[in-house]
């Protein structure tokens, strides 16, 4: 029995240090040196090459190495085994700190204001008080609650939507197609932190933006095909939205001829708001494959019709 370790985005040193830290004996196989195909029962992937896992006749378990499976299930020849994410609380920290400092700028207009410097103009701008600024997130899982509760540790007013509608103490929430337009009309920063499945590919497009109050901003941690670039281009250009911090794109890397890099109002980071550590999350791998390997129930396994 081995693990196959695939991915074009990690360090492999780095995890395979941590992984035989906490399993000494285990055999980790590095792609594309993976020895007999036949050994390969676990796969520790992400952005491996595509088809790739099908080849492997043994293979009973794979762990993404971050929350979003998205790039799995994408895989027409994704095998037929059980499949696991990780839910860590040092990437929920991550996320979350990234989320409230996106929330910020825009609430505090930094991106005008570095307008004004780079027009060497002295121009003050008035803004609310945080409590009268709504936030609202798309998607009130792990990531998504978490994100709440430190937001309106901040002051903010925060309204959540989800699939089906889920409670968080003091946050207004609100579920399904029924409720999404009464949660868009008030959502002045709109946060996404949505599982990207087949009802939510796309779902930030014109249709949404224009339910959004004028002037609104967008917040993008969840994944580019969430986006339909074009409608959010036209919404900037048209002041529906006042500006994007978008951290994730379709595809990745961002082309360089694309027009996010240049346009005003938005602002671009490398897909980086909550990287995968394996410090932290080695731990909870392991976990997964001892209770894999003795046929016990395994963490945060993914139910495949949902996509999460």
């Amino acid at each position: 029995m081995a693990l196959l370790f695939s991915s074009q985005a990690d360090d492999p040193v780095a995890w395979t240090a941590m992984l035989r830290t906490a399993y000494p004996d285990l055999d980790i196989r590095i792609w594309p040196e993976v020895g007999a195909v036949a050994d390969i029962d676990v796969a520790l992937v992400w952005k491996y090459p595509p088809g790739d896992l099908a080849r492997y006749p043994n293979l009973k378990l794979v762990c993404s190495l971050g929350a979003g499976v998205d790039h799995l299930l994408d895989d027409p020849k994704f095998p037929d085994v059980a499949l696991v994410r990780i839910v860590d609380p040092a990437m929920t920290a991550g996320m979350t700190e990234f989320v409230c400092a996106a929330v910020l700028r825009h609430h505090c207009q930094f991106p005008e204001f570095a307008q004004y410097q780079r027009e060497r103009r002295w121009m003050r701008q008035n803004r609310p008080p945080a409590r009268e600024r709504v936030v609202g997130i798309l998607g009130m899982g792990e990531l998504g609650r978490d994100a709440a509760t430190m937001l309106q540790a901040l002051g903010f007013t925060v309204i959540g939507w989800a699939r089906t509608e889920r409670k968080l103490a003091g946050v207004d929430t609100f579920g399904g197609a029924a409720g999404l337009p009464a949660f868009l009309a008030r959502a002045q920063i709109l946060v996404c932190l949505l599982p990207l499945t087949p009802a939510t590919r796309g779902i930030l497009n014109s249709a949404l933006f224009a339910q959004l109050p004028r002037g609104a901003a967008l917040v993008n941690v969840a994944r580019g095909a969430h986006v339909v670039d074009g409608d959010l281009l036209a919404a900037l250009d048209a002041g529906q939205l006042s500006g994007a911090t978008l951290d994730v794109f379709s595809p990745e890397p961002l082309p360089a001829g694309h027009p996010f890099w240049s346009h005003p109002k938005i602002f671009v980071t490398p897909h980086v708001a909550s990287l995968t550590n394996p410090r932290t999350a080695a731990a909870q791998i392991i976990e997964n494959i001892r209770r894999f390997r003795a046929g016990e129930k395994l963490l945060n396994q993914v139910d495949r019709a949902l996509g999460y």
